[in-house]
């Protein structure tokens, strides 16, 4: 037991502890990012990260996994607050989607993300991605009105939104603001460069951070016009625990909008965190496997704590996942660490947070939604062909339009419709032949012949002309659905009557029976 003891703790310091360290600062500004991109408060962010580092970690089966607010939610969680029209009812959303998270993992439903057609995920995050990128436009020109854009994304570009938000917004832009944040895109175009790997001593967010408060702190004592004003930086309370929202069990049952949105979230955080767990499983050298159950269990618990304590839901993060494996984490301890950390900065220095512009923090959105939708992405998608480049399309067609529940329905129906299509074809062969004037077919069955060949089954067996010698061929079928087995075996006692000789070939005849 000492031995172990020992053995951790020399892995923690030598290993975890510095990848903690490295996680922490990417995550402190995706923390706040991520919760000024929902519309939340800023300390909801920096709370989900703690609950992802100090209580996901300890009940995860992932090494090493990082959990926190994830960009993936943000328009979901921004709709669901502005829908709702109350953050302490949004926190019972969030609570619902851990508890649904949490039945997920105990009734070993973790499969089900390889439910979901890949285009359609892809579509839901490059709609997502969009989404992300047109929130932050407004925060990134110096726009310090929370209440720019609360309308759909469509909406957006409606006659009178439109031309009334830019008239609005003219006066409002901050040339301190454009600068920073062009300074900040600059930095972090190059940083994604494979040229600049060795550069990147400090993770590209906090860089992005630190070079936004040095220059705001140059702006504020040589060019006072280009200072930004107080409304346009980080606003974190010095005592966060004296601000935060508690939800409001009484109001559970009061609308059926507080569970849909937390069932979505709960599905889309499930999504988000299966998809994660995969990738992060590939980057680890060890070939460790997280099992997926386990961690449905740990990210529920994870946000029914979130929803108790007034934080916005979190799901497993790629970035996160990646700078651990990068920065030589070894175990979980690595995540509870960050975790650690992101508790130790809000109790400790709330006023260093306090100095980031918030346009250093819309930039850093700003990359992250574009590398959802990436022009690459659809080209992609086009090479795959239509079906799966339509669905693709529609699904993030219609979340833009309308929101992502029918975005993603829809979207499974297109994926669906064009299963269905795919049965329908080429499930037999049929071949004509005349011998000595007599007519003769032959319908030779494909590999699985199922429920959905019934009608076009039918057609041609009734669609036989009389007085000819039929072969119906089952040997290369590894499947005859029943419903097709009825329909021949119904068609062999009528065939005598229609002078058809008809031979079967490793078909079973079944049983038919009217059913009254």
């Amino acid at each position: 037991m000492k031995r172990a003891i020992k053995y951790y703790r020399i892995i923690w310091f030598k290993h975890d502890l510095p990848a903690g360290l490295s996680v922490f600062l990417v995550a402190l500004p995706l923390c706040l990012g991520i919760a000024l991109a929902s519309g939340a408060p800023l300390y909801a962010g920096i709370l989900s990260g703690i609950i992802g580092g100090v209580v996901v970690s300890l009940i995860s089966g992932s090494q090493l996994a990082v959990s926190g607010p994830g960009a993936g939610l943000t328009s979901l969680v921004a709709a669901s607050i502005i829908s709702l029209g109350d953050y302490k009812l949004f926190l019972l959303a969030v609570m619902i989607a851990g508890v649904f998270q949490l039945l997920l993992g105990i009734f070993r439903l973790g499969a089900i993300a390889n439910y979901f057609p890949s285009s359609v995920i892809k579509g839901m995050l490059a709609a997502i991605g969009i989404i992300l990128v047109s929130k932050q436009i407004p925060l990134a020109l110096g726009y310090d009105k929370p209440d720019f854009w609360t309308s759909g994304f469509i909406q957006l570009f409606s006659v009178d939104n439109f031309f009334g938000n830019i008239e609005n917004f003219n006066h409002h832009i901050t040339r301190g603001a454009i600068l920073i944040t062009a300074i900040s895109l600059v930095v972090l175009i190059i940083l994604q460069q494979p040229f600049a790997k060795k550069l990147k001593v400090i993770p590209a967010p906090l860089l992005v951070v630190i070079i936004g408060i040095i220059v705001n702190i140059l702006f504020t004592n040589i060019a006072s016009d280009f200072s930004l004003k107080q409304t346009q930086l980080v606003n974190i309370s010095s005592n966060i625990f004296e601000n935060i929202s508690f939800p409001d069990f009484s109001k559970i049952f009061s609308t059926s909008e507080i569970w849909k949105d937390g069932i979505l979230i709960g599905l889309l955080a499930t999504l988000e965190t299966l998809l994660c767990i995969e990738a992060v499983d590939k980057l680890d050298k060890r070939n460790r496997i997280t099992p997926v159950n386990r961690e449905l269990i740990a990210q529920g618990i994870g946000n029914m704590t979130c929803g108790l304590l007034g934080a916005i839901p979190i799901t497993a993060v790629v970035v996160r996942g990646a700078a651990n494996v990068d920065a030589g984490g070894r175990t979980k301890l690595s995540a509870f660490t960050h975790g650690l950390f992101l508790l130790l900065a809000v109790l400790l220095v709330p006023f260093l947070l306090n100095k980031i512009p918030y346009a250093s923090l819309a930039a850093i959105l700003l990359i992250t939604g574009y590398n959802l939708t990436k022009p690459k992405l659809y080209r992609n998608m086009w090479s795959l062909g239509r079906k799966q480049f339509i669905p693709f399309m529609i699904t993030v067609v219609v979340i833009l339009s309308t929101d992502l529940l029918l975005g993603v329905c829809i979207g499974l129906l297109i994926s669906v419709y064009y299963i269905v299509q795919s049965n329908f074809k080429i499930e037999y062969r049929i071949t004509q032949t005349r011998q000595q004037g007599i007519e003769s077919q032959c319908i030779k069955l494909n590999h699985n012949v199922t429920f959905l060949n019934k009608v076009k089954l039918r057609k041609t067996l009734d669609e036989v002309p009389e007085y000819t010698i039929l072969t119906i061929d089952g040997s290369e079928s590894r499947l005859i659905d029943y419903d097709i087995l009825e329909i021949i075996s119904e068609f062999h006692r009528k065939a005598k009557d229609r002078h058809i000789e008809l031979h079967l070939i490793n078909i079973e005849r079944v049983s038919v029976t009217a059913v009254h």
